[in-house]
């Protein structure tokens, strides 16, 4: 039995179908779905505008994606994006109603047939859930099915219009001790960087909503992609790899997305030589290197954002000594693998 409350909302629940979007159902759901892609940005904080409606049933009917649609009385009024494409976890995506009416009755009922659909997935995988924007009024319901959350806070250093670019200037750094020296990334750091990311995130909370995190096998998964443009362009010479004594102690990934919109996925430094100021020197060498492209129009890059947990305070004041400020923050939900 799912460990879920049945309210008031509920009483309309005989009114509500959800299934699986077919293509006998497109011609009724794109209303739904053009309505979300106006709403994306500024109600779901999409860094980029979602796929128009061919490309998103194109990705389903590859099964990039699943998408479980909400009929009211036989109408489309809402819907849950999810899929199962990682090995390690089902992520559901994205949960929609609309016009944003209705929403949390709606998305339970969603809720609530996700977790009958996945039920035998959810027994070697955990479910993560990003609940960005409008999506976090929903965190006391689904905490009703056994959902867990992590404070995920956004940071952006804007490359104009904000004073980020003078406080990195003024930012003062501890001067690297001796055996210490940066460098771009090479292909040849792979393997030294699946060690320094698989250590440093094993125990982190990162690891609570993607497991990938506490293995080689996974970690290497991850870096693959970044590097492999699976995630994002991969920007290797804005990628800066720290060495000690020519082995390679710290890594500070960069990627662009949209081809002006700069992303941090992973700062990682070894446990034996935090505490040095290393990540600020990584972060500041690569901030500075994609200021150098925007600035001479090789790259047209406006932002450079990351995240990092909400209390994680030492990470949040490095961002903000090298000039990044605080956007927003959301609840990083995740579900437990289901015994």
């Amino acid at each position: 039995m799912l460990p879920y409350i049945h309210s008031e909302n509920d009483k309309n629940d005989t009114n509500f179908e959800a299934r699986l979007l077919t293509p006998k159902d497109y011609k009724s759901f794109a209303a739904v779905y053009n309505d979300f892609r106006t709403r994306a940005c500024d109600e779901y904080k999409f860094e980029l505008e979602p796929l128009g409606f061919e490309d998103f049933t194109d990705s389903v009917e590859k099964n990039l994606i699943d998408c479980l649609v909400l009929f009211e009385n036989s109408i489309p009024v809402a819907f849950l994006v999810y899929t199962t494409a990682i090995s390690e976890a089902v992520e559901l995506n994205i949960i929609h109603s609309f016009k944003m009416e209705d929403m949390t009755t709606r998305a339970m009922y969603l809720v609530k047939k996700f977790l009958e659909l996945t039920k035998s997935q959810r027994t070697e995988k955990i479910v993560c859930y990003p609940m960005l924007g409008a999506q976090k009024d929903l965190i006391a319901d689904i905490a009703r099915f056994g959902f867990k959350f992590v404070g995920i806070a956004v940071l952006r250093f804007m490359t104009v219009g904000t004073n980020s670019r003078d406080i990195l200037k003024m930012a003062q750094l501890k001067q690297l001790d001796s055996g210490y020296r940066l460098v771009e990334w090479d292909n040849k750091y792979i393997d030294d960087a699946v060690e320094v990311v698989q250590e440093g995130f094993e125990t982190s909370a990162d690891a609570l909503f993607d497991p990938r995190f506490k293995t080689i096998e996974g970690t290497r998964d991850i870096v693959s992609k970044i590097v492999e443009n699976i995630y994002a362009e991969f920007l290797p010479e804005a990628t800066s790899v720290m060495l000690y004594n020519d082995e390679p102690v710290g890594f500070c990934f960069m990627n662009l997305t949209g081809g002006r919109i700069a992303n941090i996925p992973i700062v990682s430094i070894r446990k034996a030589h935090q505490g040095k100021g290393l990540s600020k020197h990584m972060l500041k060498k690569s901030v500075e290197k994609l200021l150098e492209w925007a600035d001479n129009g090789e790259k047209p890059i406006t932002e450079v954002n990351t995240t990092t947990e909400t209390n994680n305070f030492q990470a949040l004041k490095m961002y903000r000594h090298l000039g990044f400020k605080e956007d927003y923050n959301y609840p990083q939900a995740y579900l437990p693998v289901k015994d």
